[in-house]
């Protein structure tokens, strides 16, 4: 017998088309008809939005740490979380026989606002009648994935928005300047980081979550860290704590967990067709004096660089405006910040970019770059060099809120054969989707740190 593949893509009658209908399930054992209407059971329902569920806990690293609210019914689009102000100390030494003052419970409320998130994969019939697979099943698994990890960047994104950030061990003083894959001295993830995180947390009283602080790191930091001789694995503790999910080890008082969702802060090209931009000669790096600017760019005033031909491939184009990049100014021996507010390209003649600053200290119109090792720009919204940047999150009790995927949080959504009405004349597509409300917040800005480093390998481009 001739072995043959199925390109299930054959069987769609839509881009987003899939196919799958009445089939049974291998791990529940239950039967799942297609009609005109819902054909799921209560049973079936309750099972799918478990299965659900159980695919997308795994994937919220960033959720396990914070205070969890259900999702309010008919309480509008905002959820509340609760933080209350510690009491002061009580100094003064009781009167005899006399009842002191009671005290008041100071608390405050942070609300956010919810918002819904969702997504679907369409399966038509002659799939269903034609696949082995239970694709329900199978597509109920990969949606819980989706949704485990599309929640949890959510939340991730709120908390890397924090306010405390120590780059590296407190070594420079902007994500710019963070070096790594250097022959010299790197900003890598270390223990000293740690500590200083540590250091942090508990001058603000921040307090500990099942006895230590929370990390939550990237594999990359991971691999730069471990190698301390003091570091624990799981199993040397695991007999007094619970792990969490993902949990790797513990050091200084802090348990990690590792998650390839860890923010990465990824520098993308600068050019079309290059990482960064090259200014070839001085004649190419003299900057013009601030004046108004029309060339198709806005107005303004504005210092204008002179990048090169149109037949060097270092394209100056209108998708630049608003990057920041990196250059190197000689005359201060250090590397600076710019923005680019305009740029002009010509597909025949030079091509500039227009800064909000000049590239240089002194006289206006003097060139900046002037070796080869100080002739290029780099993308500026990663570390030097565009060299990616690693958030390492270091969390202590109560810092953040998020809301639960059970009681309204994630639903499981399954359309049959049919159901669609005359929008599905022959009944030939199925849905199955999920559709989530969720919201995450900040509660105490001192009770976490972000620690930003480089890291011995580079990520690349992450979502």
């Amino acid at each position: 017998m001739k072995n043959f593949k199925m390109d299930l893509h054959c069987f769609g009658a839509g881009e987003n088309l899939h196919t799958t209908t009445g089939v049974t399930d291998t791990e529940s054992g239950l039967s799942l008809p297609y009609g005109k209407s819902d054909g799921l059971s209560a049973e079936m329902r309750t099972y799918y939005a478990d299965y659900l569920i159980d695919n997308a806990e795994p994937n919220l690293i960033h959720d396990q740490f914070g205070q969890k609210h259900r999702i309010p019914k008919n309480g509008g689009k905002t959820i509340q979380f609760r933080k209350y102000d510690p009491l002061p100390k009580l100094t003064a030494a009781l009167s005899e026989g006399v009842t002191p003052t009671g005290q008041s419970l100071n608390m405050g409320v942070v609300e956010a606002t919810v918002h819904q998130y969702g997504g679907y994969v369409e399966l038509s019939d002659l799939l269903l009648l034609t696949a082995i697979d239970n694709n329900l099943v199978m597509a109920t698994k990969l949606l819980g994935s989706q949704a485990g990890r599309t929640l949890d960047t959510i939340t991730r994104e709120v908390l890397c928005g924090g306010t405390n950030v120590q780059y590296g061990a407190d070594a420079v003083a902007a994500r710019y300047l963070l070096v790594g894959g250097a022959s010299g001295e790197n900003h890598y993830l270390s223990v000293d980081c740690i500590r200083r995180a540590v250091r942090f947390l508990k001058n603000q009283n921040a307090e500990k979550i099942n006895g230590a602080y929370a990390c939550i790191i990237h594999p990359d930091c991971a691999y730069d860290l471990m190698s301390d001789v003091n570091w624990k694995y799981p199993h040397q503790y695991r007999d007094t704590k619970a792990l969490y999910e993902g949990e790797i080890g513990m050091i200084e008082g802090v348990r990690f967990v590792e998650s390839t969702e860890a923010k990465v802060f990824h520098a993308p090209d600068l050019a079309e067709n290059a990482r960064t931009m090259q200014c070839l000669a001085n004649a190419y790096t003299t900057l013009d004096t601030p004046g108004t600017v029309t060339e198709g760019c806005g107005t303004g005033s504005l210092y204008r660089l002179k990048i090169g031909g149109a037949s060097e491939g270092y394209r100056a184009t209108q998708k630049l405006v608003g990057r920041a990049i990196l250059y190197y100014d000689a005359s201060e021996s250090s590397w600076q910040y710019a923005v680019i507010t305009g740029a002009l390209y010509s597909a025949s003649g030079d091509n500039y970019v227009y800064l909000d600053r000049e590239l240089r200290a002194g006289a206006t119109g003097a060139t900046a770059l002037t070796t080869a090792t100080e002739d290029m720009l780099y993308p500026g919204e990663a570390g030097l060099g565009g060299r990616d940047v690693y958030a390492t999150l270091v969390l202590g009790d109560n810092a953040y809120g998020t809301t639960e995927l059970e009681g309204g949080g994630l639903e499981h959504i399954v359309k049959q054969l049919g159901s669609a009405g005359t929008a599905d004349p022959l009944n030939q597509r199925a849905t199955v989707g999920w559709k989530a409300t969720k919201a995450a917040a900040r509660l105490v800005e001192a009770f976490m740190v972000r620690i930003e480093t480089a890291s011995t390998f580079e990520a690349g481009e992450t979502a």
